[in-house]
């Protein structure tokens, strides 16, 4: 593998100047993004990326709480703090549609916690999509990175879909700088990744961290965990397989890809 050196700025102005052209060829001037603003780094950096590239009035930020969103302030933080149009679609009355006619249709099948935490995600990517089709020419913006898909912490056609991926070959730890090189607000790029349903971090969940995750992407460290990420990865990689965007490739190293081609 290449020796590992992270260039935050050339990475991020790289980044908008591929945002620029992928929108310039796969739209025209005036086309939109539409982007799902959890109040996280990656949909924070992501319409941070966008509104440089295209300018505030291409980008809609779309808040889509199911119900109550205890941290809601934060995706309204971004939205005010870069001065794009947002809209807010609650996804409740939908989520309790569907999920009371699933039960009704098997009543012999409970609620699980993969129904619970992926049936939201999928009805919010649905969500944009359906605005992004009302408002017309626009884009749906994927917010993944690369130290996530890695580790199929994404929903499966869920928030893993869009039309293209800026931060998809980016690491956590790449996207965090990324947004303190942009300026952005501190309390929102080094906020703890969760899926704000279960009320853990993702890396409690995992059961590593991410910057173990990162270690073995770019210089394949043998860290504590590391047959066991491995072992995920190669469980998870139908993901990958499955959903091939088109995403903005920085000049790094990858373990993952250089050894399994994906």
């Amino acid at each position: 593998m290449k020796p590992y050196v992270f260039n935050v700025a050339e990475t991020a102005q790289a980044c908008i100047k591929w945002i620029k052209s992928w929108m310039h060829h796969n739209g025209n001037d005036s086309t939109k993004v539409i982007v799902g603003i959890s109040g996280g780094k990656d949909s924070t950096v992501v319409a941070a990326l966008c509104t440089v590239a295209l300018g505030k009035e291409r980008v809609l930020g779309v808040m889509m709480p199911n119900k109550e969103q205890p941290d809601i302030a934060d995706s309204q933080h971004i939205i005010t703090y870069l001065g794009i149009p947002s809209i807010e679609v609650n996804i409740h009355d939908a989520y309790q549609g569907i999920t009371q006619a699933i039960s009704q249709a098997l009543p012999q099948h409970p609620l699980n916690s993969a129904y619970l935490t992926n049936t939201p995600a999928r009805l919010r990517m649905t969500t944009l999509y359906g605005v992004c089709a009302l408002v017309g020419n626009a884009r749906v913006v994927n917010t993944c990175n690369r130290s996530e898909d890695v580790q199929g912490y994404s929903t499966h056609y869920g928030d893993s879909a869009g039309d293209f991926a800026p931060l998809a070959k980016l690491t956590t730890e790449e996207v965090v700088a990324i947004g303190d090189y942009l300026g952005l607000p501190y309390e929102l790029t080094h906020k703890a990744p969760s899926d704000g349903m279960c009320g853990k971090t993702d890396e409690d969940n995992l059961g590593w961290t991410y910057h173990e995750i990162n270690q073995i992407i770019r210089e394949n460290e043998h860290g504590e965990h590391y047959d066991a990420i491995v072992k995920r990865y190669l469980n998870m990689q139908f993901k990958l397989q499955a959903v091939q965007l088109p995403a903005f490739k920085p000049e790094l190293p990858d373990f993952f890809a250089e050894k399994y081609g994906i």
